[in-house]
């Protein structure tokens, strides 16, 4: 039976049954807390909570699912993948455990030719949580379970809860026996691998006042209205009634798996170390691509960082198949097919995801070279220090900085004959892992508890009415002081209103929030900030400038016109640049960010290579054409269906709900879906000035642009400075290109001359500071303070002349300058020094200690350096007494 069809059973299924049918929301969750939706019940947690209230008594749907908290796992079980995908019933006060134990029994058993899963009763256990009475009963009597196949296990498989104060309970969970080939008998609660899970029903009864660990909280009480929350793994069901080893070899994965064996000319199924390799690129390549299709880019931090670890764990696999040139154009053409039957997005946009992918790969091949030098260097410096260990802070640098896998390095070293200090890479690791989990911590702590919310939103969604009106008067609907409700809030005091209707418009889709006032009887508000903490809902942060307010009062909500006159003129002008840069540069220069406020806009495209000058100017005088042709603007709200036949533009990976806002400029020549404000024709954007260009990852270009009067008032003061630089320099403005370009030659002539100088004049020095030799212990040393110089390199150029004056004798010279008023030294070792044991490092770093800094170098030459000018006489002398001892 292949996936999508075990996915549109179950669908059919439940929806025969009275449940609405949901999509699945993004990979990219709305949860501040979590980068992913990891789990099927995230986009539901607001209705599960109550802090939304639902807009259906049940639901279906499939979600996607991303989890790489045990990415090292992927291949090497059964049934451990980063994308998956979750099949889910749920009841929000409607139904509870028996009809979530007679619907999950029903699908699974019933035939195939009855529209079933065709599972074998004989072949199913279930689990119950140890004092769930009620789940164990239902199973037995009900359903006719024998006992022995009903086992009771605790809170830590058996109990759920979201890990916060809120809704909590039992959970039955459904497995499948896959026979005594893959373990020992006596079910689940003896063997995980041979008894493997592929239903689990949670049933939501318990409030929970405190939880401090998974298995440790306190129930306040039962929950008013009682929920519930099943998932199937798709995947898990997929490999057993395919009949098939593991997930990595069900009809959506295996092509890639396949693909990769053909690539590398080696046989799935011949060497368990090729064939975890492959699974871990049928994986990786398939998260990566859904990942994508949902907005992701690679890139350093956050999400971003996930996807590119993905990819770039799929070309170290290939490269451990033998793989070193490029393979993702045919690896990821093997994965759309194999999901597009289930996501058509993956197909339709493509061109855009492969260019994502390819760039990727060829940075990170450019990136493997560059290590690989990076490496090499090590290496020998690690052997002619004579040691067989290469250091593990020099692993962590490739790995941290570089992308270097870990693998790679100890492939790489073992073949030079050296192992890696993977003791210190792993304590480094370890180091940064906790660095980053404070800080998500941290992060976690400053956000409210949105359960405060559920009483305002049960309330009725906020009613926005910023696009017509400037001022709206409304009621107070709810107040927070530091995340908790209160009644009032007095002068001085910083606080979340919460207003029935507000004209103040709440960040999201690029936009910055509106600034303006809140004001009533006795009160006014300084608003500080406006967010929509859950969905429905917008609160602002306020400042009590004077009087107090309370829940309850008539509040009027009044808009900065200026302001918001600007972020018009800022949001359409993201559209404009939007549309020029597709029209010069083609549709491949999709959006992928931005962010717009009065007078400055930002916007992120695909792209992967700089704009030349010329392209540049081109798309601003596009942009401002439009701006000139006074073209009108049209904003209407369509179904989501009809808005993307029209051919209006979606942001890549932005979640959209059924009813979209529609937003043309000159009709189709800028058609957008957007939710932001904007002007009625683009006229009054005013102006667009490109003030930059820039990168923000391989394969992702950045704008920024100034907008209206911000445009204007920095060509003006561009005008001012040529100004002032064509009477200083007595040209003309078309002149002054040429006259600072003879200015910048003659200065770097005088450059020259000046240092051919400098340098005849250390040669000059030379003589006499070789004359300065001295026999201390085995060796010649010349150790003398030069004074001030320019630059590191005219001391370290003076050092080596003088150890050449010196010829073949044993001899070491330390020399002392100030550069940029801090001290610096340098000591250059012959030969014969060398022999008799004078180390250029070790003085180095035995001076600098003195200097107050750090230092060392190879044997024959190295520098140090530090912040005490008045220690330099005494650095000296510690080499001459470290050399005559």
């Amino acid at each position: 039976m292949q996936t999508a069809e075990i996915s549109r059973r179950y669908i059919d299924y439940f929806a025969e049954r009275g449940h609405t049918v949901v999509p699945s929301a993004s990979l990219v969750s709305d949860d501040p807390t979590l980068l992913f939706t990891v789990a099927g019940m995230v986009p539901f947690v607001p209705y599960l909570t109550g802090v939304v209230p639902a807009p259906y008594p049940r639901a279906v749907d499939v979600q996607k699912c991303i989890r790489t908290n045990d990415i090292e796992e992927v291949g090497k079980t059964a049934r451990h993948g980063t994308f998956f995908q979750m099949l889910g019933n749920w009841s929000f006060g409607d139904y509870f455990k028996e009809g979530a134990i007679t619907y999950a029994w029903e699908l699974l058993t019933r035939s195939e030719a009855d529209g079933g899963l065709g599972f074998d009763e004989r072949d199913l256990w279930v689990t119950v949580y140890e004092t769930d009475d009620e789940a164990a009963e239902l199973w037995q009597k009900l359903i006719g379970l024998p006992a022995e196949r009903i086992q009771r296990l605790g809170k830590a498989d058996n109990y759920w809860h979201t890990g916060q104060p809120g809704p909590g309970g039992p959970s039955s969970e459904i497995f499948f026996d896959r026979g005594p080939k893959y373990g020992r008998d006596g079910g689940p609660a003896v063997d995980d691998s041979r008894f493997i899970e592929i239903w689990n029903l949670v049933f939501m009864q318990e409030l929970l006042s405190e939880v401090r660990s998974k298995v440790d909280f306190d129930v306040a009480g039962p929950l008013p209205k009682k929920n519930i929350d099943t998932g199937m793994g798709l995947e898990r069901v997929a490999f057993i009634k395919q009949g098939v080893e593991n997930m990595y070899e069900i009809d959506q994965v295996r092509p890639v798996l396949d693909r990769a064996a053909e690539l590398s000319g080696r046989r799935y199924g011949a060497a368990h170390e090729d064939d975890v390799r492959m699974r871990i690129i049928a994986d990786h390549v398939r998260s990566s691509l859904m990942l994508m299709s949902d907005g992701v880019t690679p890139s350093n931090e956050g999400r971003g960082y996930i996807l590119r670890r993905l990819l770039r764990r799929s070309i170290r696999a290939m490269r451990l198949l033998g793989v070193e040139g490029p393979s993702f154009h045919e690896l990821f053409a093997a994965s759309r097919d194999a999901m597009k039957s289930a996501y058509p997005e993956v197909a339709t946009d493509y061109a855009h995801l492969e260019q994502l992918a390819l760039g990727e790969e060829d940075t990170f091949l450019r990136t493997l070279a560059s290590g690989t030098s990076i490496l090499d260097v090590a290496v020998t410096k690690t052997k002619e220090q004579g040691s067989a260990e290469l250091a593990g802070d020099t692993a962590f640098l490739l790995h941290d900085t570089y992308g270097f896998p870990i693998e790679l390095t100890l492939e790489m070293a073992d073949e030079a004959g050296l192992r890696v200090d993977r003791g210190e890479f792993d304590r480094l690791m370890k180091d940064q892992r906790d660095r980053a989990k404070a800080d998500a911590k941290s992060k976690k702590r400053v956000l409210a508890d949105l359960s405060v919310y559920a009483d305002y939103r049960a309330k009725g969604e906020t009613i926005f009415t910023g696009y017509t009106e400037l001022q709206t008067e409304s009621s107070v609907l709810g107040l927070l002081v530091d995340g908790r409700p209160v009644q009032r809030a007095t002068a001085g005091q910083t606080a979340e209103v919460i207003l029935a209707e507000t004209a103040l418009y709440a960040e999201s889709g690029g936009q910055a929030p509106d600034r303006g006032r809140i004001v009533g009887d006795g009160f006014e508000l300084e608003v500080l900030d406006v967010q929509r903490p859950v969905k429905g809902l917008i609160s602002h942060t306020v400042r009590v400038v004077r009087g107090e307010v309370g829940v309850g009062e008539t509040a009027t909500s009044l808009v900065d016109e200026d302001y918001r006159r600007g972020a018009t003129q800022a949001h359409s002008g993201t559209h404009l640049v939007h549309a020029a840069l597709r029209q010069v540069l083609g549709p491949n220069a999709h959006q992928s960010g931005s962010f717009n406020k009065a007078g400055y806009l930002r916007l992120d495209f695909g792209w992967n290579s700089a704009l030349s000058t010329e392209t540049r100017t081109e798309i601003e005088e596009i942009a401002n054409s439009a701006i000139r042709d006074n073209l009108e603007v049209v904003t209407r709200e369509l179904p989501l269906d009809e808005a993307k036949a029209l051919g209006a533009m979606a942001l890549f990976g932005e979640k959209y709900g059924d009813v979209v806002r529609v937003v043309d400029i000159g009709g189709p020549w800028s058609r957008e879906l957007c939710a932001g404000t904007h002007v009625r024709t683009s006229a009054e954007v005013g102006m667009i000035n490109l003030i930059g260009e820039s990168s923000v990852g391989a394969t992702n270009r950045r704008v920024e642009s100034l907008v209206g009067i911000e445009a204007f008032r920095q060509f003006a003061a561009e005008r001012a400075l040529v100004g002032e630089l064509t009477s200083s320099l007595k040209t003309r403005p078309e002149q002054l290109v040429d006259r600072v370009g003879e200015l910048v030659a003659n200065l770097k002539a005088a450059e020259k001359k000046i240092q051919a100088y400098e340098a005849k004049a250390l040669n000059e020095r030379v003589p006499a500071l070789a004359a300065t030799a001295v026999r201390t212990g085995e060796v010649l040393l010349v150790a003398e303070h030069v004074g001030g110089l320019g630059s590191g390199d005219e001391l370290r150029a003076l050092a080596l002349s003088v150890r050449t004056q010196l010829g073949d004798a044993a001899s070491v010279v330390a020399l002392t300058a100030e550069v940029g008023g801090k001290p610096l030294a340098i000591v250059a070792t012959s030969p014969a020094a060398r022999e008799s044991g004078a180390n250029a490092g070790a003085l180095a770093k035995r001076m600098a200690g003195v200097l107050g800094g750090g230092g060392g170098g190879k044997p024959d030459l190295a520098q140090g350096g530090g912040t005490d000018v008045t220690a330099i006489p005494a650095a000296l002398a510690a080499v001459r007494d470290e050399l005559g001892r």
